[in-house]
C-alpha cells in the first residue's frame, strides 16, 4: 500500500495563500506598536487584499510567549479595568454589597489601519488586554 495523500488541511492552506513561501518572505511591518507586554505588527499587502495582525506577549525576561494572528478582521484593542470602588464610609459600611466581578473597557488604545472601505467589508474583533 503506498503512502497516503495528505487531508486538506484548510488553515495550512490558507496560510500557504496568504504567506509568500520561506525564500520569499521578508517580515516587514507596517506599524509595529506596543502597550505594556503585548506587541502589535501590522501589514497589509501591496494590493491591499490581504490584511494581517500579530500580536505577541512578551515575558519580563524579553521572550515572546504568546502570538496570536489575525487575518482580514477590523481589530480594536481596548484594556479592561475593575470597576472604580468607592471608598468604604461607616454609612455604607453598614449595607454590604456583593463584591462585582465586571469589568470596564476603556477607550480604544489601538485600531486596525484601514481603509474606510476595508473597514466596511471586514469583520470586526475586540481584543481586551
Amino acid at each position: 500500500m503506498g503512502p497516503r495523500a495528505p487531508a486538506h488541511d484548510a488553515p495550512a492552506h490558507r496560510r500557504r495563500r496568504l504567506r509568500p513561501q520561506p525564500d520569499d518572505f521578508v517580515f516587514e511591518p507596517d506599524s509595529i506598536d506596543a502597550f505594556g507586554p503585548t506587541v502589535l505588527a501590522e501589514r497589509a499587502d501591496p494590493a491591499r487584499s490581504l490584511y494581517w495582525v500579530h500580536v505577541w506577549t512578551v515575558g519580563p525576561d524579553g521572550v515572546i510567549t504568546h502570538v496570536r494572528e489575525y487575518f482580514n478582521t477590523d481589530l480594536t484593542v481596548t484594556r479592561l479595568e475593575p470597576p472604580h470602588q468607592p471608598d468604604p464610609s461607616p454609612s455604607s459600611a453598614k449595607k454590604k454589597s456583593p463584591p462585582t466581578s465586571h469589568y470596564c473597557a476603556r477607550a480604544p488604545l489601538w485600531q486596525s489601519k484601514l481603509s474606510d472601505t476595508a473597514r466596511k467589508s471586514l469583520p470586526g474583533l475586540v481584543l481586551a488586554i
